[in-house]
């Protein structure tokens, strides 16, 4: 038996880290927008007729051998950390190769890692026989995660991975609640370029450092949060009302906001390639995930992407991603 699956990455234009719990049970009304986009993360599976279990990761260059009966190694494998403990959890009855890669650029903030999580997840479900329903695939994922990066995980990468689209996360005692937002998917990709800065991010730890500061009390970080809420509030509002400036103007009030979090979101060559966009069409840049390295997403003004891709592309180390918006989240197909 073969098992393919694939998920999407996504694109945060609000309210990023919001998203981690518990934080967002301090402010009423916490919600994130985010867009699903065609760099994919795959999971192929095949099953062996014998007992060995082989896992391979392309983007990694790295793989990993072992038995059914010696998979609880495999709980305290640092190793393709994540996949060890994801078969670990399955705990599959037969022998299997499992082999993954990403179409996202490694470190790109794209929420590569939880995509792929996803995609794992719902191919390991399958060779199990679908011992879970899929809306347990998001808890899992993030339980998962939360072992493997040792710090609290955000939600919404997970929903944008298995739902796809446009979509505004909402966060609150009662759950979590994805509301997909109906806009027009032309006119946003026309209004935003995506470029990869060449400086690999990392999430956990900026994030738990902002996670750390708000438990302790910090008021400042607790108005900030504030901010990062009302972003995303009014964000949802422009998309739906179609008021494209509006939502230009949003974003680019949120930056600096964001930028009082960490002066690790952004890193002097980010700053630069920043004022470069800025300087040929750009209305404002959105930081990708956490920041600190990784994709920068820019709105443009309407007709001017092009200008803008042009001159991030001239600039040393800058990669500008082509995409496109995806309407469909995972995907799975069996063999």
């Amino acid at each position: 038996m073969i098992i393919e699956t694939s998920a999407p990455t996504r694109v945060d234009l609000a309210g990023g880290t919001i998203d981690i719990p518990p934080l967002f049970l301090f402010h009423e009304g916490a919600a994130t927008v985010n867009f699903a986009v065609s760099m994919l993360a795959h999971c192929r599976i095949e099953t062996r007729d014998d007992d060995r279990i082989i896992l391979s990761s392309i983007d990694q260059e790295q793989s990993l051998e072992t038995s059914l009966s010696a998979i609880d190694s495999l709980a305290a494998e640092p190793k393709l950390e994540l996949l060890a403990k994801l078969v670990y959890f399955f705990r599959p009855e037969v022998g299997f190769e499992m082999t993954t890669r990403s179409e996202a650029p490694a470190g790109a903030g794209l929420a590569g890692s939880s995509t792929l999580n996803i995609a794992c997840i719902a191919a390991l479900n399958k060779l199990v026989d679908d011992r879970y329903q899929p809306e347990k695939f998001i808890q899992i994922a993030a339980n998962v995660e939360c072992q493997v990066i040792r710090v609290p995980t955000g939600f919404q990468d997970y929903y944008s991975a298995q739902y796809g689209g446009v979509a505004s996360i909402h966060f609150g005692p009662e759950g979590i609640r994805r509301e997909g937002l109906n806009i027009d998917l032309e006119t946003l990709e026309r209004r935003v370029a995506v470029c990869y800065t060449g400086e690999p991010r990392n999430s956990g730890t900026n994030n738990w450092e902002i996670t750390k500061r708000h438990i302790d009390g910090d008021r400042e970080i607790f108005e900030i949060f504030d901010g990062i809420r009302d972003t995303s509030i009014e964000l949802r509002k422009a998309l739906l009302a179609a008021d494209w400036d509006a939502a230009g103007e949003i974003i680019k009030k949120a930056h600096p906001a964001r930028k009082r979090l960490s002066p690790n979101i952004t890193t002097p060559h980010m700053d630069h390639l920043i004022d470069a966009a800025l300087a040929n069409g750009a209305i404002a840049p959105k930081v990708c995930g956490a920041g600190g390295g990784g994709c920068i997403a820019f709105y443009c003004v309407d007709g001017r992407r092009g200008d803008v891709e042009a001159a991030l592309a001239a600039e040393d180390g800058c990669r500008v991603l082509d995409y496109k918006i995806v309407p469909d989240g995972l995907k799975i197909s069996v063999s």
